[in-house]
């Protein structure tokens, strides 16, 4: 097939999905745009990086600045997010009083910005990620949250899944690229690299095959029939991105969600012990390792070296540079300065993150971030398991994501910056009380006495309640 015949039939296959979406509003508000295009940016590439595509470059990049125009970008979408909030009434006092743990950690990313080497970059940066919670609350504070998230998460995969295979199968020069040291090619769609095409694929791998559990709820028959089928096609089309992706980590990682889902749909679990449950498999795991090395054969079944592609190695020259155990380098500020240089007389190609979100952390906030991220993680689990009681689909999604995250974060470091796996995070880290649309009360009609003259014309009283 011809490649510019092959753009249009995507291009209006996209068309095609996003017309049949509901336009019902009174659930799901036109708002959802603004982090749709978030997670179409954050899941693809940056606005800078698809204009070098096309040969427009405009102003310098550097690592410590990155690109005006992304800045321009990121800050215009996080503005309009402000905006959306602000008149919805949300404020920072209820996010925080639902939200304690999460606002004690950015609280304290904050603060770490005053023991950076580069306290300007950090502040900037700072502000960035505080476009993840406004997203998600943006999405979150829908008159109908859940329909609101599937609407975003559907349609970013609508565009970013066709997108990557129409780039890999016809347009190489895009959506290929080479290994520069050993001159293997590899797949990498519309983003960077194979990682961060295996991570979208893993998003959207838990998001349809938690879509399709929805499906069979589904009373409608046609409905439920063309729901099926849309989620099991792209599940399809998925799959077949991350085996050319040969993203080993996505892959595991989302099975890992995928097992979890399936897991709680059982009869016989019974929710309440789910934090037992973990446990338990947790300790199993670690008394068994010494007698059956399970990681080394988890290892050799996704095909990889002990080293982790050298990751390992990048982990020990970077804790040799930690000055300070406690606090770290300050906020995302580790990988700047005299330390990258260090690092790139190792390595030629300069590391710019410890390929371990837990490491990452560390490196940056000490262990003192490390306390704070871990109590995070147990709170954000408590969340959930309450939420299963309640809500046992939107439950079961949140903790397949929560330890497909978890898992990823072993080998790829994301918790930190403008990534999407971070944004997904956020996305089931924050609870927000449902916003409730204000309905007209009919007040009653005042008595009249016996020998008034009833009004031929009666006319209702109404108010609002918020």
């Amino acid at each position: 097939m011809p490649p510019i015949l092959a753009l249009f039939l995507t291009f209006t296959f996209i068309y095609f999905l996003y017309r049949r979406e509901p336009r019902n509003k009174a659930e799901v508000s036109n708002a959802i745009w603004i982090p749709l295009l978030w997670f179409l940016i954050t899941g693809s590439m940056f606005v800078s990086q698809w204009l070098a595509i096309l040969g427009v470059h405009l102003g310098e990049t550097s690592i410590e600045d990155g690109s005006p125009i992304d800045r321009v970008v990121f800050f215009s979408l996080i503005l309009c997010g402000v905006y959306v909030l602000n008149k919805r009434r949300v404020t920072i006092e209820e996010f925080s009083r639902h939200n304690r743990l999460l606002t004690f950690f950015l609280v304290y990313c904050f603060i770490a910005i005053l023991w950076s080497d580069f306290p300007f970059v950090a502040a900037k940066r700072w502000i960035k990620i505080l476009g993840h919670p406004i997203m998600v609350l943006v999405i979150l504070t829908e008159a109908n949250p859940i329909e609101a998230v599937r609407r975003v998460l559907k349609r970013a995969a609508y565009v970013l899944v066709p997108m990557s295979i129409l780039f890999i199968k016809y347009f190489p020069q895009y959506g290929r690229g080479f290994d520069a040291w050993t001159g293997v090619g590899f797949n990498r769609g519309v983003t960077l690299n194979k990682n961060e095409l295996g991570y979208g694929c893993m998003i959207f791998g838990l998001f349809f095959f938690w879509n399709t559990l929805l499906a069979f709820r589904i009373k409608n028959r046609m409905a439920k029939r063309k729901e099926l089928l849309l989620s099991i096609a792209f599940f399809g089309m998925i799959w077949w991105l991350l085996r050319a992706s040969e993203s080993a980590t996505s892959l595991l990682a989302m099975l890992i969600g995928i097992a979890t889902m399936v897991v709680l749909g059982l009869p016989f679990i019974n929710k309440r012990y789910i934090g037992m449950y973990v446990l338990f498999a947790v300790f199993a795991v670690a008394a068994a390792e010494p007698f059956f090395g399970i990681y080394a054969h988890v290892l050799q079944i996704l095909g990889r070296d002990p080293t982790l592609t050298d990751r390992t190695q990048v982990w020990h020259a970077a804790l040799k540079l930690v000055e300070n155990p406690i606090l770290g380098a300050g906020f995302e500020s580790f990988w700047l300065g005299s330390r990258l240089d260090k690092l790139g007389e190792i390595w030629w190609w300069q590391p710019n993150q410890a390929h371990n979100g837990y490491i990452e952390t560390y490196l940056n906030l000490g262990w003192a971030g490390i306390a704070i991220l871990a109590i995070l993680i147990v709170g954000t689990f408590q969340k959930i398991r309450l939420d299963l009681l309640k809500r046992l689909d939107f439950g079961r999604f949140r903790l397949g994501c929560l330890f497909a995250i978890l898992a990823y974060n072993f080998t790829e470091a994301t918790f930190k910056g403008v990534h999407l796996v971070w944004t997904l995070f956020y996305l089931i880290a924050i609870d927000y009380p449902i916003r409730r649309k204000s309905r007209p009360v009919k007040l009653p009609a005042p008595a009249r006495p016996e020998n008034e003259t009833p009004n031929p014309r009666p006319v209702a009283s109404e108010t609002s309640t918020g």
